[in-house]
C-alpha cells in the first residue's frame, strides 16, 4: 500500500514511515530505498549521509512527490516543501528577478506583490541590487542564492536540499552555510539536506542520518554536539565528522 498524505498535525514536520521504492519490473527491477523510516522535527535541520545510489535523492523526490513510494507512507503534515537542487537550474534569458517570480507566477500572485517579494528575498540572500542582472553575470555561488531565494519564493517551510554546495569551492561554500544557517533560522524552516560531505553535513545539521548503500536503508543517526554557530575546520566538528565516517567506510567496504 502506498500512501502520500498532508493532513497530519503534530510536533513532526514530516514523517516517512517503512517506504520503499522500486524502479522496473520483473527482472530488471532495482530496489533502490527499501523499508525506510525517518521523521523530522519542525524546525529541525537533518542531514542525510551516504555513498553514491543509495537512494539519497530518491528520499527527496518522494518527499517532494515528484516520484510515489512502491511500499509505505510519506506525510508532509500539510507544509509547503520547496526543492533546491545542487545545479541552479536557472533560466538564462531571464533576469535574476525574473526566476525568482517563477513559482509566484505559477501560484498567481499579482505582479505588485510578486515585485515586491523579489526585493525582499534578493536581501534576505545578500543579494541586493541584482533583480535586473542575468545568470552569466554572476558567480557559480550568487547562482545557488538565487536558486534559494527562488525556492523560498514558494512560501515553504519544508525546504530539501540535494547537494546545492556540492559544485563550489571551499570558501564559497563555508559563506554560504553561514547563510543558509542564518535564513534557516529566520524563516524558521525544516530542512532536509543531502550530502557526500560528511563535514559538511555535521557543520550544518542538527542529525545525520547515515544510509546504507544501494538499497538504501538507515543505519544509524548520530546527533550533533557542539553550539552553533559551529565551524567546519574545528576539533570538535572534525571528531564527529570522522565516526560517521569510518561507518561510512565499512558500509561501502562491505558493499565493494
Amino acid at each position: 500500500m502506498t500512501t502520500i498524505t498532508e493532513t497530519r498535525t503534530g510536533t513532526n514536520a514530516l514523517e516517512i514511515d517503512d517506504i520503499s521504492k522500486v524502479f522496473g519490473h520483473g527482472g530488471g527491477a532495482v530496489t533502490a530505498i527499501d523499508g525506510m523510516t525517518v521523521t523530522v522535527g519542525t524546525g529541525e535541520f537533518l542531514a542525510i549521509v551516504g555513498a553514491s545510489g543509495c537512494g539519497k535523492s530518491t528520499l527527496l523526490s518522494l518527499v517532494a512527490g515528484l516520484e510515489e513510494p512502491t511500499t509505505g507512507a510519506v506525510d508532509v503534515g500539510g507544509h509547503r516543501v520547496a526543492m533546491m537542487f545542487q545545479e541552479a537550474a536557472l533560466f538564462p534569458w531571464l533576469t535574476v528577478g525574473a526566476n525568482i517570480e517563477i513559482p509566484m507566477k505559477v501560484n498567481r500572485v499579482p505582479k505588485a506583490e510578486r515585485r515586491k517579494r523579489v526585493i525582499e528575498l534578493l536581501d534576505l540572500v545578500r543579494l541586493s541590487g541584482f533583480e535586473r542582472k542575468r545568470p552569466h553575470e554572476l558567480s557559480g555561488g550568487m547562482r545557488q542564492r538565487v536558486a534559494l531565494a527562488r525556492a523560498l519564493a514558494q512560501d515553504a517551510d519544508v525546504l530539501l536540499m540535494d547537494e546545492p554546495f556540492g559544485a563550489l569551492d571551499a570558501m564559497t561554500r563555508d559563506i554560504l552555510h553561514d547563510e543558509l544557517e542564518r535564513i534557516w533560522r529566520e524563516r524558521s524552516l525544516t530542512i532536509l539536506f543531502v550530502t557526500h560531505n560528511v563535514r559538511e553535513a555535521v557543520r550544518l545539521g542538527d542529525r545525520v542520518v547515515l544510509l546504507s548503500s544501494r538499497p538504501g536503508r538507515v543505519i544509524k543517526e548520530f546527533p550533533v554536539e557542539g553550539e552553533r554557530p559551529r565551524r567546519i575546520d574545528s576539533a570538535l566538528i572534525a571528531g564527529q565528522a570522522a565516526a560517521i565516517t569510518d561507518r561510512l567506510r565499512e558500509e561501502v567496504s562491505r558493499h565493494a
